[in-house]
């Protein structure tokens, strides 16, 4: 599964251009009340607009980049600062209750 994660510090945001071909690959209107920061990152019509539009699919002070998880792992997104990293279970190290 790919995801779409900020690889610099600012923020994620994508463009106007690729919030245009976003609405347009899901054949609808743009919501007037969508915020782009509420789209799920392994959305796949965001992975391919920002397959589709590389660098130009940044937003301000963004570098959008992909990964690809694992099927069937857990992760999720770290942030500092508006740089994202997408981390696993196995990035941790775990310690058992006794």
């Amino acid at each position: 599964m790919k995801v779409v994660y900020n690889g610099c510090y600012g923020g994620f945001s994508i463009s106007p251009e690729a919030v245009a071909r976003y609405w347009e690959i899901k054949g609808t209107e743009a919501s007037y009340d969508w915020y782009n920061r509420d789209v799920e990152r392994d959305d796949p019509v965001l992975v391919q607009v920002v397959e589709e539009l590389g660098e130009r699919a940044s937003g301000s002070f963004a570098k959008l980049l992909i990964t690809d998880v694992p099927s069937g792992t857990k992760w999720r997104i770290d942030e500092y600062d508006g740089h994202e990293s997408i981390v696993t279970i196995d990035d941790y190290v775990w310690k058992v209750a006794r």
